[in-house]
Order: structure tokens, then sequence, then C-alpha cells
């Protein structure tokens, strides 16, 4: 979670909007639009899927940031990314503030 708000706190002077991938129930997600509005994005979005954009509301922007929840699976991010490239033409530049290491192990009852 921190990791992820300092993430967003480094792109999102560089961004004209920021989609957050994640559940609308998730206080970890809505807390990162919260981050990006903060750090001086102009707009931020929390989204659940690729399929909840309206590509027409974004036609003017010239770089947007994507980021996602902490219990959002990394799928998301790479459906959007498909989705955008069927709208627009795309430059992806990946930013890693810190890199995740932590793994969880499955309980043993589901071993």
């Amino acid at each position: 979670t921190t990791n992820r708000q300092k993430a967003v706190k480094k792109i999102a002077p560089m961004c004209d909007a920021i989609m957050v991938l994640g559940s609308p129930k998730s206080s970890n997600s809505k807390r990162l639009v919260e981050v990006a509005a903060n750090a001086g994005c102009p707009e931020a979005y929390l989204i659940k899927r690729a399929n909840d954009i309206n590509w027409q509301d974004i036609r003017n922007i010239k770089t947007l940031g994507i980021t996602a929840g902490a219990s959002a699976p990394e799928i998301l991010i790479s459906e959007v990314i498909e989705e955008a490239k069927k709208h627009f033409s795309l430059e992806i530049e990946e930013i890693i503030e810190s890199e995740e290491k932590t793994i969880f192990k499955l309980p043993e009852e589901l071993l």
C-alpha cells in the first residue's frame, strides 16, 4: 500500500489523469485516487476494469497514469492497456518506485 502511494505521488505531476484499478469498496484503491489528486494530477478515476472506461471522456489526455489497488490482480492493468491500444497510439513507460518482493504463502489447509 505504501509503495503504491509513493509511486502515485511520483507520477501524479506528470499525468493529465490517473486511473486506479480496484474495487469501489477498497479503501486502499479509493485512497490512491485521493493521493493522485492531492499530488497534482488534475483528474483521477477509480475503475473496476477496462470495460468501465468511457474512452471518449479521456480522448484529449496526453499522459495517463495507470495503477491498481493492492488487491487488484495484475491482469486488470493488462486489460486496460490492451483496450487503450484500440483507441490510441501508445508509448508505455513503466515507473517503478520500489520492488515488491513480499510473497504470501497459502495456508497449510489449502496446499
